[in-house]
């Protein structure tokens, strides 16, 4: 289950962390210090996507163990 729930997190942190960077440009306030609140939104959406990665992989392999 590892395998796949790295896989699955290679994807969904890049999600994240792109959703996260989005959000702190959206944001007005906090556009003035983007050169420093980019890489800690980035950061913060790789940590969050471990756990949806490995709740991904786990139904992914529920799903296949039954099916075989």
């Amino acid at each position: 289950m590892l395998k796949i729930a790295i896989l699955v997190w290679l994807i969904l942190a890049t999600t994240f962390a792109g959703a996260a960077i989005l959000f702190v440009l959206a944001m007005p306030s906090l556009a003035g210090q983007d050169m420093r609140l980019i890489p800690i939104a980035a950061a913060i959406g790789a940590v969050v996507a471990i756990p949806a990665a490995y709740v991904v992989a786990k139904r992914i392999l529920a799903v296949t163990v039954r099916q075989v």
